[in-house]
């Protein structure tokens, strides 16, 4: 039986782990995938002497930007080791939506290079020395939150799942005792790209699959609720696009917990 609910009140004390530490090591990675060379970044907790679980980040569809790479350190400062993957390839990003929609929608119509991709990141974070490769989870942000969930859906070896506002409708939903990852989804309950009736069919689809699924949806939030350059984008552009560091704060600490439980 699914563990599927929703939260939709915000704890009015959201907090973020206080075991966090800043002494990480910093690596600029490149694997290939299909014969694409993927530019990756990889965090590394310092001063472990077992290996540590990994943690994919998956990043939004603006590329493995800064805010990607962020995500890694914190998750290295809580004693993961942390691979923000490439899904692009050539370390490509975006600054305008116009060409952050042509990649995605480049991507996300090749399902063979998207699983590649993911595939050839997960083989990569779980073959380093300082990886317990049979203990890796999947974080992702908008795009990569529904990328994340795609893997999960198709079975691949993961602890758990995270989406940060990401997308949730699917062509291929997940078979009966398919998934093998804890899902946690959180999603802003104001968010246009994803809305009500998406959050519904996913709590609908992953109960019928007999997965163990957590939705979050925060009042009052709308997209890239994670992202602190968010608000400024979404001026910039005329999208609905707005940081909030409740949500913010909350969805993290939420993470944070699953990780402990899983790993």
């Amino acid at each position: 039986m699914a563990a599927s609910s929703s939260a939709l009140e915000r704890p009015s004390q959201p907090y973020l782990p206080t075991t966090m530490s800043n002494d990480i090591q910093k690596i600029e990675l490149e694997y290939t995938a299909a014969g694409t060379t993927c530019k990756g970044y990889l965090a590394l907790p310092a001063g472990t002497s077992a290996p540590a679980p990994g943690v994919l980040v998956l990043h939004e569809w603006w590329g493995c930007d800064d805010y990607a790479r962020a995500r890694a350190d914190q998750l290295a400062g809580l004693g993961y080791a942390a691979l923000a993957a490439d899904m692009y390839g050539d370390g490509q990003r975006a600054d305008h939506p116009e060409a952050a929609g042509a990649l995605m929608t480049e991507l996300m119509g090749d399902q063979a290079a998207l699983s590649a991709r993911f595939d050839a990141a997960r083989e990569t974070l779980s073959s380093r020395p300082e990886v317990d490769g049979s203990r890796i989870a999947a974080a992702g942000y908008c795009m990569g939150g529904g990328i994340a969930l795609e893997m999960a859906r198709a079975g691949a070896p993961l602890a758990a799942v995270v989406s940060f506002h990401g997308a949730l409708e699917t062509t291929s939903p997940a078979a009966a005792g398919a998934v093998q990852a804890r899902l946690l989804v959180c999603t802003g309950a104001a968010d246009p790209f994803v809305p009500t009736d998406h959050v519904d069919g996913l709590r609908s689809e992953m109960d019928a699959a007999g997965a163990r699924c957590e939705i979050v949806a925060y009042p009052d939030v709308v997209h890239a609720f994670t992202n602190p350059g968010a608000t400024a984008r979404g001026e910039r552009f005329g999208l609905p696009l707005r940081y909030d560091e409740g949500a913010d704060l909350d969805s993290w600490a939420r993470m944070a917990a699953l990780l402990t439980e899983v790993f």
